[in-house]
């Protein structure tokens, strides 16, 4: 019998459940691993925005992190919100004394609504001290800008150059994700083991977009726990997610940006 893989998330809270941890271990479990969280951030949340955050303080939420890696071995990481520098600088110094085998850096920057949950000196602790630490990262495209001091990009030639200076800043993998382009597809690229590979995707008209970023990235480490494949995990997450937006119609959850149906396949 297959041994089921074990995914920590270490991210911020999403009471209304559509994106966060919330939405993480619900994008583990669907993916078939064990899900586990190490909380960052309470917020009072809802689909129509963000009304109030409180942090976890550095150092408990390096006790979380010891407390699981002391009992539970772990295939895979995904970082979310960390929110500050000092809670930023308190995940790499326990991921760099844990050294798990995967971890999905999502620089999660601004919620869906335009809340930003990302203080401006934490930009710098996640570019210098989380980024090479990842497996791979997965900004989209207005997150790849701001790590890289560029202006937004709006073509396939520098989504891709992004993607190949982002990997070149240390970590070994990055996937920028083409949502933002003023076009009807929505590409993604990666840039893994020195080559850009491309995943096509047709812009799906929905405001059921809540938490997708956390979705699309949770999956990615599940998939890595699961393949040890950049590339494989990428396009098994992205169909994925791409079934959990076209299905989302069948939720009935809030007035403002909907969650996604994480549990497409099973009901």
């Amino acid at each position: 019998m297959t041994t089921i893989r074990n995914v920590l998330s270490i991210a911020g809270s999403d009471p209304s459940g559509g994106a966060g941890i919330q939405a993480d271990i619900k994008a583990f479990s669907a993916n078939g691993v064990f899900g586990m969280a190490v909380v960052t951030a309470l917020t009072a949340q809802n689909t129509q925005g963000v009304t109030g955050v409180e942090l976890v303080s550095p150092d408990f939420v390096t006790r979380q992190i010891d407390a699981i890696f002391a009992d539970i071995r772990v295939d895979a990481v995904k970082i979310g919100m960390v929110a500050t520098a000092g809670i930023a600088m308190a995940i790499a110094v326990a991921l760099r004394r844990h050294r798990p085998a995967h971890v999905v850096l999502d620089p999660v920057m601004i919620a869906k609504g335009g809340d930003r949950l990302l203080a401006e000196d934490a930009v710098a602790a996640m570019r210098s001290e989380l980024l090479p630490l990842a497996t791979m990262i997965t900004p989209n495209i207005p997150e790849a800008a701001v790590l890289l001091g560029d202006d937004e990009v709006s073509e396939r030639g520098a989504m891709e150059d992004a993607a190949r200076r982002l990997t070149a800043l240390g970590c070994r993998a990055a996937l920028v994700k083409g949502g933002h382009m003023p076009a009807e597809d929505s590409p993604d690229v990666l840039f893994a083991d020195g080559r850009a590979t491309w995943f096509e995707g047709r812009r799906l008209k929905t405001a059921n977009t809540h938490g997708t970023g956390c979705t699309l990235s949770s999956a990615i480490a599940a998939q890595l726990a699961l393949t040890g494949d950049p590339v494989e995990a990428v396009r098994r997450a992205k169909a994925y997610v791409a079934g959990a937006i076209a299905a989302s119609a069948r939720l009935d959850v809030g007035s403002g940006h909907g969650p996604t149906h994480h549990f497409h396949a099973q009901w």
